[in-house]
């Protein structure tokens, strides 16, 4: 009931604020610097400011928290990860709407593992769709401009075919979100697409990337945030581990079919990408791309931001203490 609660006082308070933050303009946002220590905008945040309610599932302490599929064909990678974590049932039942959250932040086609595999990521809608969910929303903020890298990562024709419904970002879909941590304090966020969902799943690429060395299952909700995101470079494994106080999502999935081992976050070639043949899906995000870190034949304890989400009791980097189970398909 205080979930129900939570997430109907967040839908209220996304209505009865949304003129106001449209007011205020995204514009104004995209000029904000909180280093400039501009009071009226900080104002304007913090009076308006919303947070998110959690979406995950309470789960027994035996419950497996992270499932590793092997093999080379998505739909039967994503039902084996999704089987060994106790079925899709578990965490989405009937009736439910489902926000898939992919990474398309460049206009790149799929090859070129810089975003989601729409292979991976029908799998996951259909998946949901079976279990009785009633509507499947997809969203992301991209880099470039929305429309041409939903088409160009095939993901707007994946969502067709599956029947899930786009949300696109726009100015009135932003709205500031109070998140308190230590990088974000209070900022523009895309969260339009969260007034509906009952339930959230992160459906991120493994891939190389040059400012904080691999992009995965927490760096993937850096594409919801609004204003000048780029400001946050000289700060990103702080902002990074900032998102899983953020946003507590349903569950996550890693693809790494194929990964994008050097040139991220955009990619260059399809010589930079190697097949991984892998799907990664958990409740727990540091735990999952401290995995994924390491498919990457990367060390995880020399990722900064594991382990400062990790000191923040957000996540464990030791996933190999948790309950976890590996499949081959």
């Amino acid at each position: 009931m205080s979930e129900d609660l939570s997430r109907r006082e967040f839908v209220k308070r996304l209505t009865t604020t949304g003129l106001v933050a449209a007011g205020a303009g995204l514009g104004a946002w995209q000029l904000f610097d909180p280093r400039r220590g501009d009071r009226y905008f900080r104002d304007v945040l913090n009076a308006d400011a919303v947070t998110l309610p959690s979406f995950a599932v309470d789960r027994p302490a035996s419950a497996v928290t992270m499932a590793i599929a092997r093999g080379s064909e998505p739909d039967a990678l994503v039902r084996a990860a999704l089987g060994a974590m106790g079925g899709i049932e578990q965490f989405v039942q009937r009736g439910d709407v489902v926000l898939l959250k992919p990474n398309v932040a460049f206009d790149r086609p799929a090859a070129l593992g810089a975003t989601t595999h729409p292979g991976i990521f029908k799998a996951v809608a259909r998946a949901c769709r079976d279990a009785g969910a009633k509507q499947i929303l997809v969203a992301d903020n991209p880099i470039n401009q929305p429309e041409g890298c939903f088409f160009k990562s095939g993901l707007t024709a994946a969502a067709g075919e599956i029947g899930a419904d786009l949300v696109l970002p726009r100015k009135s879909a932003f709205h500031p979100l109070k998140i308190d941590g230590e990088v974000l304090s209070t900022w523009p966020m895309f969260t339009e697409p969260f007034e509906k969902a009952t339930k959230v799943i992160g459906i991120a690429p493994l891939k190389d990337h040059n400012l904080c060395s691999a992009s995965m299952t927490m760096k993937n909700w850096y594409g919801l945030l609004g204003g000048r995101r780029n400001q946050f470079h000289q700060r990103i494994h702080g902002i990074v581990s900032d998102f899983p106080h953020m946003i507590k999502p349903t569950l996550v999935v890693l693809d790494a079919t194929r990964m994008l081992m050097r040139n991220g976050p955009t990619g260059g070639s399809l010589g930079d990408v190697a097949r991984g043949d892998t799907v990664v899906v958990g409740t727990d995000m540091v735990a999952v791309d401290t995995f994924g870190y390491g498919l990457l034949g990367r060390d995880p304890e020399k990722l900064e931001y594991l382990h400062r989400a990790a000191a923040r009791d957000l996540g464990s980097t030791k996933w190999k203490e948790q309950v976890w189970r590996e499949v081959t398909t």
